[in-house]
């Protein structure tokens, strides 16, 4: 599949959408670290920021979770480590939902 051919304008638009849209995944990122966005407001938001987080990043955003018990807690429920939340199934979600509690 060939990429569309844009003009120098639009691509200047899309590439100003797309840096806002990495601001506002970084944004997000930064308040579950801080605990002013649970698991369960980011689990429950269907929007294009949300979807394209991988699963492993918004776990390790998570208070006292790093990298090793992230991967840890991929490997226990059988989900990949390029998953990204869009992909997630409702059972997947509600055992993230369940291994976290107090993050509701």
């Amino acid at each position: 599949m060939a990429l569309p051919i844009l003009s120098a304008e639009a691509r200047a638009g899309a590439l100003q959408q797309a840096v806002a849209v990495r601001k506002e995944r970084a944004d997000l990122l930064a308040d579950i670290k801080d605990g002013k966005v649970s698991l369960r407001d980011v689990l429950g938001r269907e929007d294009p920021v949300v979807a394209r987080i991988r699963v492993r990043r918004l776990l390790e955003a998570l208070p006292r979770i790093g990298k090793i018990r992230a991967g840890q807690i991929l490997r226990e429920f059988g989900i990949s480590e390029t998953r990204r939340v869009q992909g997630l199934g409702t059972r997947q979600r509600e055992r993230l939902l369940a291994l976290f509690p107090a993050q509701e």
